[in-house]
């Protein structure tokens, strides 16, 4: 077993343990041919409901896109999970010895309640003149996705939203904005993705390509 893969299960281990059961902490493996299968380990699964060879997150994608050289930790973001409970994550780039992200290791702390505690907390020790202000976070959550073909959905969804129209009435630009996203994001990294979004725009896989180069 590669050592510094056995390492990283080791401290996935001890957080999990040290934090308790409403924290996740993930392994993704880069090193591997497919990515349907990215992750090789997970303590407290249930709290995104993932297991060990479940599929990559929008993370892998984007990793897999980025200049390694450009690439930092993500330190105390936002993430949610299908049932909606809200997230605190961070994601950390293993590097191998020529500097080429080989894994990523990411923490989930489940903080649902406590937001709920802080909200409630807020409530009575909130002056009429605080309440004027607006304290909400302004983050918004990441859906954490299971398989490729969610994550696929998911970032069609995100690209379709930022051009604020739907596909029946998007003209060429539109179309082209969606496929520029899709292509930064990573989308077509997934296998047959490029089938999906020509058949969903309406467009043949010639004209995808154009537009991918368009960027």
């Amino acid at each position: 077993m590669d050592q510094k893969l056995d390492f990283l299960k080791q401290l996935a281990h001890g957080l999990a343990a040290e934090f308790g059961s409403s924290c996740e902490v993930v392994i993704h493996d880069l090193t591997k041919k497919e990515l349907d299968n990215s992750i090789v380990y997970i303590e407290n699964g249930h709290v995104s409901n993932r297991h060990t060879g479940d599929g990559p997150s929008g993370i892998v994608l984007e990793t897999l896109r980025s200049d390694p050289g450009k690439i930092k930790d993500r330190l105390a973001y936002l993430t949610r999970t299908d049932d909606g409970r809200i997230l605190k994550s961070s994601t950390l780039y293993i590097r191998d010895a020529k500097g080429r992200v080989a894994y990523i290791f990411s923490m989930n702390y489940d903080i649902t309640t406590l937001l709920a505690a802080e909200n409630s907390i807020r409530g009575l020790i909130q002056t009429e003149q605080e309440g004027d202000q607006d304290t909400g976070a302004s983050e918004t959550p990441q859906k954490i996705t299971h398989n490729v073909t969610e994550l696929l959905d998911l970032l069609i969804e995100q690209a379709i939203t930022k051009v604020g129209k739907p596909v029946a009435l998007m003209n060429k630009d539109d179309k082209v904005a969606v496929v520029q996203y899709l292509n930064n994001a990573g989308a077509f990294l997934i296998t047959k993705s490029g089938d999906k979004v020509s058949s969903l725009l309406g467009i043949s896989k010639f004209t995808l390509y154009s537009y991918m180069d368009k960027g």
